[in-house]
């Protein structure tokens, strides 16, 4: 398995020792270089999943998706990036300017900074500290301030109740995605991404190392992570039929396009967060004595390996939101407090059990 810590290694030194920088511009320069590297990716997998999002919707309703502009449609989305940035940014008479401006970036700088922390290859990891689920955690519930500003700051019914929903809910089901996550840290004794994943490439993935308990983390993991995300079956928030378009019913041009585009970062954020921890991240798929086998899988770069299961994990996320009908808030509220806590609060002490009697694989 390579291990991109060479390429970065070289940069460092070349930055340093072959154009002679001081050290306070190569960390800069390094931090810039990083910097365009997030907003790229963050770019082209936005574009990724739009698309997939429209084909996989179409292909469960039994219709084509975009198929008019360019091949196979893959033009849609660029033409819908390009009309969007041409909208006008309408401002309210009676809203907080200043509060209703200000929510779409907390948005996108929670999941940007969320996106920086998934370890894309070995030795590849832009954020990693020794408290990273922690601070995966804390990040990402920044975007509930960005979604009740947006509520507050329109001064409108609609959005308000959307913001109030989405915050209840979204509280609401960080306390399984904590609980699973926690599953993982007593099975692995870290919570550092960089040392989760080597384990799992030493040992084998944490979903099939941790016997039931893993899975039905992951199971959890799967049903709170598109409630997160605000995605169907758990889109009351932005219910069309109650609220007309929830939390960012007075956005227009980018202001709306930049909740438009956290949503689907989120959607693949949740799906990198689960490979990370569940699948392995990226580990390739090994199987214990067949050595040749095993030899093939490490030739393919781990980029790739995360890359097509978070991919997986993020069809398998599309699959729950097109095939549930929307539930209604009192519904969202009783799934998470009277059956998902309460399981993920006896998986969690199952799967301590087997950790402290060393039961796990």
């Amino acid at each position: 398995m390579f291990d991109f810590s060479i390429v970065t290694q070289w940069i460092h030194s070349f930055l340093l020792t072959t154009l002679g920088l001081p050290e306070w511009l190569t960390i800069l320069t390094e931090s810039v270089l990083v910097a365009l590297v997030i907003i790229t990716l963050y770019a082209i997998f936005a574009i990724v999943l739009i698309y997939m999002e429209r084909k996989v919707c179409a292909a469960f309703q039994c219709r084509l998706g975009p198929n008019r502009v360019g091949k196979w449609g893959l033009l849609q989305v660029f033409s819908d990036v390009f009309k969007m940035l041409q909208k006008e940014i309408i401002k309210m008479r009676n809203s907080d300017r200043f509060l209703h401006d200000l929510a779409p970036y907390f948005m996108v700088a929670a999941s940007m900074i969320t996106f920086a922390c998934l370890p894309w290859n070995k030795g590849a990891h832009m954020l990693d500290f020794n408290i990273g689920i922690f601070f995966i955690l804390a990040i990402s519930s920044v975007s509930v301030v960005g979604i009740l500003l947006a509520g507050w700051g329109s001064n409108s019914k609609y959005p308000l109740i959307g913001a109030m929903r989405s915050g209840a809910q979204i509280i609401s089901y960080e306390l399984s995605i904590g609980l699973t996550m926690l599953t993982v840290v007593a099975m692995t004794g870290t919570m550092q991404i960089s040392e989760i994943v080597e384990q799992q490439y030493e040992e084998g993935w944490n979903l099939f190392r941790g016997h039931i308990p893993a899975i039905i983390a992951f199971i959890i993991y799967l049903i709170a992570g598109n409630a997160e995300c605000n995605r169907g079956p758990f889109d009351l928030p932005e219910g069309e039929s109650e609220l007309t378009a929830g939390y960012h019913t007075e956005y227009s041009g980018m202001h709306f396009g930049y909740f438009y585009l956290a949503e689907y970062l989120n959607l693949f954020i949740t799906a990198g967060i689960a490979t990370t921890v569940f699948l392995g991240g990226w580990s390739p798929l090994h199987i214990p004595s067949f050595d040749g086998f095993n030899h093939i899988m490490d030739m393919v770069p781990g980029a790739v390996w995360f890359i097509g299961k978070t991919m997986f994990v993020v069809f398998l996320l599309m699959w729950e939101r097109w095939s549930f009908p929307r539930l209604r808030i009192d519904q969202i509220l009783t799934l998470e407090w009277k059956y998902l806590m309460p399981i993920s609060l006896v998986n969690l002490l199952l799967m301590a059990t087997l950790v402290a009697f060393g039961l796990h694989f």
